[in-house]
């Protein structure tokens, strides 16, 4: 009945969303039904922006770029959403999502015209920390990586080592009290790793030493010094990546975050090969450093960065008109914009407001619709874009908690309906649920 009421709420806001934009992702269950999670971002009139999750659709067969679409046509025709006001959609990148011919965007992209879909409007974007993470990937100190992970899958995999290792450190008063272990789909958990393997090394060298098994790389300076490199690198990739996870983040500020960490690999790289550590804290407390290996994997994780995020790269122009309308160059701007950017930009008073409050407030409140229509239109198109499909992941997360191996017979309908309630934004009326029930009276 909650999960009912908050549903009715959102349809009701739905219906004054002027645009909207999805995040697409698919997931299994421990039933091993595939679940299409679909959630919403819509802005109305008044630039009340709306971020809930739309349904949770469980994909009974395959999970083709077509069962995907026809699963998002019902969910439009259910809740009434028109496909003209449809302006952006997120996806994870994969082939039954952005294929060009099978695809979701792929067969959207035919249906365009029937749909009534602006082609020209629609921002199909790849998730940023996605495109992140396979950027991640392209580090190469993989003999470094491949002594880590044994070493702790040692420790960790037996009982009696890892009582052992764990009393170890508690005698000694340790900072950490464990190793942890390395989940490649999880993306922070290298960076963790790494640095706790560093700073847990002598300790570790200890325990292996006592098992008759002792890692010579430990006493190598240059595998040290691979080792420090990778503690700074991917922590600095992990920072990156909470600035990305961060909640009420707009299209365009994901972008910023990403420009800015282009920005400092390319001063790395220059300075390492100037033989200059200095922001790599880690590193810098070592002799004899590769300055030029390290500035060449510098310079392929630049070259990783910049061979992806062409979605985000191709909005580059728009994102800049948004974050600046009163400085940007009227000639470049799209030709429908070019009169209000005109207004705005002669006008003190406006250009004075824009500096004061934020970007958004700045379009709500102080460009007026029967002035500035197109710009208003524009805002709304950028504001309701999502630029990952962070949502969904932490969706997921949630949904393996409730169908858990000893809930794996909750229904679709009663894991969508718990789901809902779990993480809306959108409260539901509990008096009025309450009131409508007949309370059990006394005999």
């Amino acid at each position: 009945m909650m999960a009912n009421d908050i549903k009715t709420t959102l349809t009701d806001r739905m219906a004054g969303f002027e645009s909207f934009s999805i995040a697409l992702d698919e997931s299994t269950d421990l039933s091993d039904t595939a679940q299409l999670a679909i959630f919403i971002r819509g802005v109305d009139k008044e630039f009340t922006v709306t971020e809930e999750l739309l349904a949770l659709q469980p994909l009974k067969g395959t999970t083709t770029g077509e069962d995907i679409f026809n699963e998002v046509q019902k969910v439009f025709t259910r809740f009434g959403l028109p496909w003209s006001k449809l302006k952006g959609i997120c996806t994870d990148g994969a082939p039954s999502m952005v294929g060009l011919r099978k695809g979701f965007i792929g067969i959207l992209n035919e249906k365009a015209t029937a749909l009534n879909v602006q082609k020209d409007d629609l921002i199909v974007i790849h998730c940023i920390i996605h495109q992140q993470n396979l950027c991640s990937k392209s580090i190469r100190l993989q003999h470094v990586m491949d002594v880590v992970v044994k070493t702790i899958n040692f420790i960790r995999s037996g009982g009696l080592n890892h009582r052992q290792f764990k009393g170890f450190l508690d005698e000694i008063s340790a900072e950490y009290n464990d190793v942890t272990y390395y989940c490649e789909v999880r993306w922070l958990s290298k960076g963790k790793m790494l640095k706790r393997f560093y700073e847990l090394r002598n300790e570790i060298a200890d325990l292996m030493k006592i098992k008759d098994k002792p890692l010579s790389e430990l006493s190598d300076p240059k595998w040290i010094c691979d080792l420090a490199f990778l503690v700074d690198l991917t922590g600095y990739l992990n920072d990156l990546n909470l600035k990305l996870q961060k909640q009420g983040q707009l299209v365009n500020d994901l972008y910023s975050h990403l420009k800015a960490f282009q920005v400092k690999l390319r001063l790395w790289e220059s300075q390492m090969l100037s033989g200059n550590s200095y922001h790599f804290n880690t590193l810098s407390t070592y002799e004899n450093i590769a300055y030029a290996q390290y500035a060449e994997e510098l310079k392929l994780l630049s070259e990783q960065f910049s061979n992806r995020f062409s979605d985000f790269k191709n909005m580059e122009d728009c994102f800049s008109l948004f974050a600046n309308p009163t400085i940007s160059n009227v000639q470049n701007a799209p030709i429908h914009l070019q009169m209000e950017l005109i207004e705005i930009q002669e006008n003190s008073l406006l250009k004075s407001k824009f500096e004061e409050v934020e970007l958004c407030d700045f379009y709500k409140e102080y460009l007026e619709e029967f002035n500035f229509p197109q710009l208003r239109k524009f805002a709304r198109r950028l504001i309701c874009a999502f630029g990952s499909t962070y949502k969904c992941e932490q969706f997921f997360s949630m949904m393996k908690i409730n169908k858990s191996t000893h809930r794996t017979r909750l229904t679709d309908d009663n894991l969508e309906n718990s789901l809902r309630v779990c993480i809306s934004g959108i409260n539901p009326n509990i008096d009025g649920l309450v009131s409508q029930i007949q309370a059990q009276v006394s005999h």
